[in-house]
Protein backbone atom coordinates (compact mmCIF):
# COMPACT_ATOMS: atom_id res chain seq x y z
CA UNK A 1 0.00 0.00 0.00
CA UNK A 2 1.30 3.41 -0.97
CA UNK A 3 2.02 5.87 1.85
CA UNK A 4 -0.50 8.38 0.45
CA UNK A 5 -3.29 5.80 0.44
CA UNK A 6 -2.41 4.69 3.96
CA UNK A 7 -2.53 8.28 5.15
CA UNK A 8 -5.89 8.91 3.48
CA UNK A 9 -7.43 5.80 5.03
CA UNK A 10 -6.28 6.66 8.54
CA UNK A 11 -7.38 10.28 8.20
CA UNK A 12 -10.82 9.23 6.92
CA UNK A 13 -11.24 6.68 9.71
CA UNK A 14 -10.42 9.26 12.39
CA UNK A 15 -12.87 11.74 10.89
CA UNK A 16 -15.65 9.17 10.56
CA UNK A 17 -15.27 7.65 14.03
CA UNK A 18 -17.56 8.87 16.81
CA UNK A 19 -14.87 8.19 19.42
CA UNK A 20 -11.11 8.21 19.77
CA UNK A 21 -9.26 5.35 18.01
CA UNK A 22 -6.33 3.42 19.41
CA UNK A 23 -3.37 2.16 17.42
CA UNK A 24 -4.75 -1.38 17.64
CA UNK A 25 -8.09 -0.25 16.23
CA UNK A 26 -6.36 1.50 13.35
CA UNK A 27 -4.25 -1.59 12.65
CA UNK A 28 -7.41 -3.70 12.46
CA UNK A 29 -8.50 -1.66 9.46
CA UNK A 30 -5.82 -3.47 7.49
CA UNK A 31 -6.07 -6.99 8.93
CA UNK A 32 -7.36 -8.38 5.60
CA UNK A 33 -4.44 -6.96 3.63
CA UNK A 34 -1.74 -9.33 2.41
CA UNK A 35 0.92 -6.93 3.65
CA UNK A 36 -0.65 -4.83 6.40
CA UNK A 37 1.22 -1.71 7.52
CA UNK A 38 3.45 -2.01 10.57
CA UNK A 39 2.63 -0.29 13.84
CA UNK A 40 5.51 2.15 13.29
CA UNK A 41 4.06 3.08 9.91
CA UNK A 42 0.74 3.97 11.56
CA UNK A 43 2.56 6.04 14.17
CA UNK A 44 4.43 7.89 11.44
CA UNK A 45 1.18 8.74 9.64
CA UNK A 46 -0.38 9.98 12.89
CA UNK A 47 2.63 12.22 13.48
CA UNK A 48 2.29 13.63 9.96
CA UNK A 49 -1.40 14.33 10.44
CA UNK A 50 -0.71 16.05 13.75
CA UNK A 51 1.95 18.22 12.12
CA UNK A 52 -0.39 19.21 9.28
CA UNK A 53 -2.93 20.49 11.81
CA UNK A 54 -0.53 22.88 13.54
CA UNK A 55 -1.87 26.00 11.77
CA UNK A 56 -5.50 24.92 11.57
CA UNK A 57 -8.53 25.43 13.77
CA UNK A 58 -8.58 21.74 14.66
CA UNK A 59 -5.99 19.26 15.84
CA UNK A 60 -5.33 15.54 15.99
CA UNK A 61 -5.15 14.95 19.73
CA UNK A 62 -4.04 11.89 21.66
CA UNK A 63 -6.24 11.36 24.71
CA UNK A 64 -6.67 8.43 27.10
CA UNK A 65 -8.78 6.40 24.66
CA UNK A 66 -6.66 7.02 21.58
CA UNK A 67 -6.48 9.60 18.79
CA UNK A 68 -9.27 11.96 17.70
CA UNK A 69 -9.79 15.11 15.69
CA UNK A 70 -11.13 18.04 17.70
CA UNK A 71 -11.43 21.80 17.53
CA UNK A 72 -8.71 23.80 19.22
CA UNK A 73 -9.43 25.47 22.55
CA UNK A 74 -8.82 28.98 21.21
CA UNK A 75 -11.65 28.72 18.65
CA UNK A 76 -14.21 27.02 20.88
CA UNK A 77 -16.04 30.25 21.87
CA UNK A 78 -17.11 30.62 18.23
CA UNK A 79 -17.67 26.94 17.47
CA UNK A 80 -19.84 26.53 20.57
CA UNK A 81 -22.37 28.96 19.06
CA UNK A 82 -23.32 26.23 16.59
CA UNK A 83 -24.84 24.17 19.40
CA UNK A 84 -28.59 24.54 19.74
CA UNK A 85 -28.63 23.24 23.32
CA UNK A 86 -27.16 25.06 26.28
CA UNK A 87 -24.08 23.38 27.76
CA UNK A 88 -24.70 21.49 31.01
CA UNK A 89 -24.23 23.38 34.24
CA UNK A 90 -22.84 21.67 37.32
CA UNK A 91 -23.09 22.79 40.91
CA UNK A 92 -20.08 23.46 43.11
CA UNK A 93 -20.94 20.35 45.14
CA UNK A 94 -20.84 18.25 41.96
CA UNK A 95 -17.40 19.52 40.96
CA UNK A 96 -16.03 19.16 44.48
CA UNK A 97 -17.15 15.54 44.57
CA UNK A 98 -15.64 14.84 41.16
CA UNK A 99 -12.34 16.50 42.11
CA UNK A 100 -12.07 14.42 45.27
CA UNK A 101 -12.54 11.23 43.27
CA UNK A 102 -9.87 12.41 40.80
CA UNK A 103 -7.27 13.30 43.41
CA UNK A 104 -7.94 10.79 46.18
CA UNK A 105 -9.11 7.67 44.34
CA UNK A 106 -9.97 5.06 45.31
CA UNK A 107 -12.33 6.85 47.68
CA UNK A 108 -15.63 5.99 49.32
CA UNK A 109 -18.68 8.18 49.55
CA UNK A 110 -18.22 8.48 53.33
CA UNK A 111 -14.63 9.68 52.85
CA UNK A 112 -15.83 12.34 50.41
CA UNK A 113 -18.41 13.48 52.93
CA UNK A 114 -15.75 13.64 55.67
CA UNK A 115 -13.64 16.00 53.56
CA UNK A 116 -16.52 18.20 52.39
CA UNK A 117 -18.22 18.25 55.78
CA UNK A 118 -21.64 17.69 54.23
CA UNK A 119 -23.50 14.72 52.79
CA UNK A 120 -23.19 13.93 49.08
CA UNK A 121 -26.45 13.91 47.16
CA UNK A 122 -27.30 10.58 45.53
CA UNK A 123 -28.09 12.49 42.33
CA UNK A 124 -24.44 13.57 42.06
CA UNK A 125 -23.20 9.98 42.01
CA UNK A 126 -26.02 9.04 39.65
CA UNK A 127 -24.88 11.63 37.11
CA UNK A 128 -21.19 10.73 37.51
CA UNK A 129 -21.95 7.06 36.94
CA UNK A 130 -24.35 7.71 34.04
CA UNK A 131 -21.77 9.87 32.29
CA UNK A 132 -19.21 7.13 32.96
CA UNK A 133 -16.82 9.63 34.50
CA UNK A 134 -16.40 7.47 37.61
CA UNK A 135 -16.87 3.78 38.31
CA UNK A 136 -16.79 1.40 41.24
CA UNK A 137 -13.27 0.00 41.43
CA UNK A 138 -13.67 -2.16 44.53
CA UNK A 139 -15.03 -2.33 48.05
CA UNK A 140 -13.26 -1.21 51.20
CA UNK A 141 -12.58 -3.96 53.72
CA UNK A 142 -14.48 -2.37 56.59
CA UNK A 143 -17.93 -3.13 58.02
CA UNK A 144 -20.50 -2.74 55.27
CA UNK A 145 -17.80 -2.97 52.56
CA UNK A 146 -18.63 0.43 51.01
CA UNK A 147 -17.93 0.95 47.32
CA UNK A 148 -14.72 2.71 46.33
CA UNK A 149 -14.82 5.02 43.33
CA UNK A 150 -12.23 5.87 40.70
CA UNK A 151 -12.09 7.74 37.39
CA UNK A 152 -12.47 6.37 33.86
CA UNK A 153 -10.88 6.97 30.47
CA UNK A 154 -14.07 8.72 29.39
CA UNK A 155 -13.43 11.40 32.03
CA UNK A 156 -9.87 11.87 30.79
CA UNK A 157 -11.15 12.18 27.22
CA UNK A 158 -13.69 14.80 28.31
CA UNK A 159 -11.00 16.96 29.90
CA UNK A 160 -8.60 16.35 27.01
CA UNK A 161 -6.05 14.38 29.02
CA UNK A 162 -3.93 11.33 28.22
CA UNK A 163 -3.54 10.39 31.87
CA UNK A 164 -4.04 11.78 35.37
CA UNK A 165 -0.30 12.38 35.47
CA UNK A 166 -0.93 15.50 33.39
CA UNK A 167 -2.65 17.07 36.39
CA UNK A 168 -0.48 18.73 39.03
CA UNK A 169 -0.35 17.06 42.42
CA UNK A 170 -2.19 18.70 45.32
CA UNK A 171 1.17 19.48 46.90
CA UNK A 172 2.29 21.40 43.78
CA UNK A 173 -0.60 23.82 43.59
CA UNK A 174 -1.83 26.42 46.03
CA UNK A 175 -5.19 27.01 44.38
CA UNK A 176 -7.05 23.98 43.06
CA UNK A 177 -9.05 26.23 40.74
CA UNK A 178 -5.89 26.39 38.61
CA UNK A 179 -6.22 22.71 37.70
CA UNK A 180 -9.09 23.36 35.32
CA UNK A 181 -11.70 26.15 35.09
CA UNK A 182 -14.41 23.64 36.01
CA UNK A 183 -12.63 22.29 39.09
CA UNK A 184 -13.66 24.97 41.57
CA UNK A 185 -13.51 22.93 44.76
CA UNK A 186 -12.72 22.17 48.36
CA UNK A 187 -14.02 25.17 50.34
CA UNK A 188 -13.78 25.01 54.11
CA UNK A 189 -17.55 25.15 54.35
CA UNK A 190 -20.57 24.87 52.11
CA UNK A 191 -21.35 28.18 50.38
CA UNK A 192 -24.56 29.88 51.49
CA UNK A 193 -25.91 29.94 47.94
CA UNK A 194 -25.17 27.27 45.31
CA UNK A 195 -22.52 28.29 42.80
CA UNK A 196 -23.30 27.24 39.25
CA UNK A 197 -20.36 26.24 37.10
CA UNK A 198 -20.67 25.91 33.35
CA UNK A 199 -18.88 23.12 31.50
CA UNK A 200 -18.81 22.94 27.72
CA UNK A 201 -20.21 19.60 26.62
CA UNK A 202 -17.48 17.26 25.43
CA UNK A 203 -14.57 19.28 26.81
CA UNK A 204 -12.73 20.06 23.60
CA UNK A 205 -15.36 19.82 20.87
CA UNK A 206 -14.79 17.03 18.42
CA UNK A 207 -14.79 17.72 14.69
CA UNK A 208 -17.62 15.89 12.93
CA UNK A 209 -18.35 15.62 9.23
Amino acid sequence: MKPKQLKNIIEAALLAADHALTLDQLLRLFEDEKQPPARDAIKKVLAQLQEECEDRGYELKKVASGYRYQTRVDVQPWVSKLRSERPPRYSRAFMETLALVIYRQPITRAEIEDVRGVSVSSSIFKVLLEREWVKIVGHKEVPGRPAMYGTTRKLLDYFNLKSLNELPSLAEIKDLDAVHPELDLLPQEEPKAPVQLEVIEGGAAETRH
